[in-house]
């Protein structure tokens, strides 16, 4: 039996050193290319052009009177057979003959479609046949347009037309433009730092750190190889995001960050509707809030101050205030030198508090309402912009649980359902002990496979596991060696926490033993402050929740990092751009 290749096997040293060295060549060759097609645009004279007054560098261009200025989304068959205006970064180009070229326009992230400028001068030079009637297009028209530099910013002049198959490498597909005139309003440089292809492939590096020589090695032999077998080299977080606006630029990126915007109004508007109340929170504290050392620290007029790590004082502050449901959307600060996938030291949150009638479990209820709001929204508001992720970034649909349907676990339920079908090395996890992320993860797949569903609640969780304010169930039920459980909660998708959440204490005599449990001094400086408060007037039972924007948006679209989801990450290495 012939012996089959080994799919994983991974390239000699020999073959690696190759490819790395074909795919120096290409790049060279590239550059060369662009340099020599750089150099003859500049040369061309535009003076004896009969064209001329249809291109070139110009600052304010001139198009004809009953042309319209269009939006490329706007574009549809309707513009059949019309001269417009469009303004686009050209996406690239090539040359079909002297007297034809090619180019793709890009506008508003994908929206793309094909251009092409034929010459209509009969001729060179003193023998040269202007048309009578009609556009004039000379060939160092065409030759100008097809030498210019991808991601220049241009306006075009073109009449529109379907063209006689569908041009599938476009969004749209339909239509195409006639160029006649075409100005360049924004030159960009001959080499890009970033081009939109390695700007379009999925990032798999998040490294904020320069890369060591050997790293930096492997990395260089990964691309040679991936671009010696046809492929564009992966550019690492650190590339994107020295080459921000290519980044941005990415119709991938621009459908991440059209996704965030789109959860902020669904949380808003939600609860809008219920009577919620936004309210903005301080990001400058005079003390470092919730007793933690994760604070940063900054001089303020003589005095320390510190950048907000939670609202939620805050929200108990509003709630205290007689504001009986309350919500926020700011930017949340942790000064914590975690370099992971999930964390970041600056993000947005998303914060809610409210009364509480009843019990806890309103406040879990409108939770769960506005998250399942959001996600079931996404998939019918956002379905091209998924799947504009998707075609970089490959995932399973978000599976949803069917209204009334859904999943809520105890703590202690979940562990259970760990220990008895999650992989072995979580047979003996313990009730009484907060999940760690491996965990959380492995409950998500189990959850996943046997309910059919990537959302769901882990309630109940056990004081040791929870801040001085959450609530202690007053039933006195316990879990492991006699740990007390609170009226607390996470929320996850697929495996992973997006929100922590809860009734809170409003009695100030028991939050005041609590803090001390905690082994927080209740007399230090920003709990002096918040206990005070409940001693000033009476506080309603309330409760609420802090869900994480970015987190919601990378796992809902299972992005291998929250770094994505973010317009400038904020890392404990990163503070540019």
């Amino acid at each position: 039996m012939e012996q089959q290749p080994d799919a994983n096997a991974q390239p000699s040293k020999k073959a690696a050193k190759k490819a790395e060295a074909k795919a120096k060549k290409e790049a060279l060759k590239a550059q060369r290319a662009a340099e020599r097609v750089a150099s003859q645009v500049a040369s061309v004279d535009l003076e004896d052009d009969p064209a001329k007054d249809n291109y070139g560098s110009v600052k304010t261009p001139t198009f004809s009177p009953d042309a319209e200025a269009v939006e490329l989304r706007s574009l549809d068959e309707s513009h059949d057979g019309k001269t417009v205006v469009v303004r686009a970064w050209l996406q690239n180009s090539r040359i079909q003959s002297a007297k034809m070229s090619f180019v793709e326009l890009r506008k508003g992230g994908n929206w793309t479609i094909q251009g092409l400028v034929t010459a209509t001068i009969q001729g060179t030079g003193a023998e040269a046949q202007v048309p009578s009637e009609g556009p004039v297009i000379s060939r160092r028209m065409v030759k100008w347009i097809a030498g210019i530099h991808p991601e220049s910013f241009v306006a075009v002049e073109a009449k529109v037309q379907k063209p006689i198959e569908p041009v599938k490498s476009c969004r749209i597909s339909g239509l195409e433009l006639h160029i006649t005139k075409c100005f360049l309003l924004a030159p960009a440089p001959a080499m890009l730092g970033m081009t939109m292809a390695a700007a379009s492939q999925p990032v798999v590096n998040f490294s904020d750190e320069e890369p060591k020589a050997a790293d930096a090695e492997a990395d260089a032999q990964k691309d040679a190889e991936h671009a010696a077998s046809g492929g564009t080299p992966a550019a690492s977080m650190l590339t994107h995001l020295d080459n921000i606006a290519m980044h941005k630029r990415a119709p991938v990126q621009q459908a991440i960050a059209d996704i965030r915007i789109e959860v902020k109004k669904l949380f808003r508007s939600y609860l809008e509707a219920r009577r919620f109340k936004e309210f903005e929170p301080p990001c400058l504290i005079g003390a470092a809030s919730e007793g933690g050392a994760n604070v940063f620290k900054l001089a303020y007029f003589g005095q320390d101050a510190f950048l907000a790590q939670s609202p939620q004082f805050y929200k108990q502050f509003e709630i205290a205030g007689g504001r009986e449901r309350v919500f926020s959307i700011g930017p949340v600060f942790r000064a914590e030198n975690s370099n992971t996938a999930r964390h970041m030291t600056e993000f947005t949150g998303l914060d809610l508090e409210m009364e509480i009638q009843q019990d806890y479990t309103e406040v879990r209820a409108t939770l769960e309402g506005v998250l399942l709001h959001i996600l079931r929204e996404l998939q019918v508001r956002c379905a091209d912009e998924i799947e504009i992720v998707r075609s970089v970034y490959p995932s399973e649909p978000f599976l949803l649980p069917e209204p009334g349907k859904e999943l809520r676990l105890t703590f202690a339920e979940a562990q259970q359902l760990l220990r008895e079908e999650g992989p072995p090395e979580f047979r003996n996890v313990r009730d009484d002990e907060d999940m760690s992320t491996p965990q959380e993860k492995a409950v998500g797949a189990v959850v996943r496979a046997k309910y059919k569903t990537d959302f769901y609640v882990i309630d109940k969780f056990p004081e040791t596991a929870r801040p001085f304010y959450a609530k202690v169930d007053d039933s006195g039920a316990t879990v492991g060696d006699g740990v007390r459980v609170t009226n607390a909660f996470d929320f996850f998708l697929r495996g992973q926490e997006i929100l922590s959440g809860g009734q809170r204490i409003n009695d100030p005599d028991e939050l005041e033993e609590r803090i001390r449990s905690k082994g927080v001094d209740p007399k230090s400086p920003g709990i002096k402050e918040y206990l005070g408060t409940f001693r000033q007037v009476g506080v309603p039972p309330h409760g609420g929740g802090g869900i994480g924007l970015d987190r919601v948006v990378a796992w809902f679209l299972a992005l291998p990092s929250v770094h994505l989801t973010a317009g400038y990450p904020r890392t404990p290495k990163r503070l540019m751009p």
